[in-house]
């Protein structure tokens, strides 16, 4: 009895009974898929940071954005744009004489400047010749003040946005030449120092690779060109 009761239990098991349902594809309540919530710790107000990369940095900017948006929205529905009233304000039969005598007035502003600039530039014989009296007679008390007195300049005009960047272009162009002159001519002096070390690098190599007839190195030599620089260095301490 005992080893049928250990068979049973063994199959039951081995071959587990699948539990059979009413409605196909209904689950147990214990078996629905819950979705997880995702655990914010306490001390934090808000889900994400900049190391998690949840972006909240990014939709808090566009809340604000869009908040902002809304607000000016509202302004303008509140306050409409004002209409501009210029010449529909002016009564229909009277607009051709409103317009002409603006026009008017620009004219004398534009000849009243002209005048301006031309008795800058050219004075009037009668203001000259009321000029010469005064610088005559404030000659014969004042003569050196008057002599460091400069002459009276033209008028400058403003030179337009076109003159000041052309001035500004030649300028770097210049400033440019002139930093690739000046390195021309430091590589030109590196590669004339570095000519004449090598030429005596190869001069020294020369004297001191010299040998006898018997293929030693000649040691006469050797002492010689020391005994030359030894000199050299002594009469160059000297100076």
């Amino acid at each position: 009895m005992a080893s049928a009761a250990k068979l049973e239990n063994t199959k039951k098991a081995a071959f587990p009974v699948h539990h059979t349902y009413k409605n196909k594809g209904q689950l147990p309540s214990s078996a629905v898929m819950k979705t997880k919530r995702k655990w914010v710790p306490p001390d934090k107000a808000f889900a994400g940071s900049v190391k998690e990369g949840q972006g909240f940095a990014f939709h808090r900017k566009q809340k604000v954005q869009y908040e902002y948006k809304k607000l000016l929205r509202k302004e303008r529905r509140a306050k409409p744009q004002p209409v501009v009233q210029y010449t529909d304000s002016y009564p229909e039969h009277l607009k051709h004489l409103y317009l002409a005598e603006e026009e008017m007035i620009k004219n004398e502003e534009q000849q009243k400047k002209r005048e301006r600039r031309a008795r800058d530039v050219n004075p009037l014989p009668e203001e000259a010749a009321t000029t010469a009296a005064t610088t005559t007679t404030a000659a014969t008390s004042t003569t050196d003040t008057e002599l460091k007195r400069p002459d009276k300049k033209e008028p400058k005009f403003k030179k337009t946005s076109y003159q000041k960047t052309k001035e500004e272009y030649e300028r770097i162009q210049t400033k440019r030449a002139q930093k690739r002159h000046e390195a021309e001519k430091n590589k030109q002096q590196r590669q004339e120092a570095l000519r004449i070390y090598k030429q005596k690098k190869m001069e020294t190599y020369q004297i001191l690779s010299r040998k006898t007839k018997k293929g030693q190195p000649n040691l006469n030599v050797q002492m010689e060109y020391l005994l030359q620089k030894i000199q050299d260095n002594q009469s160059k301490g000297s100076k």
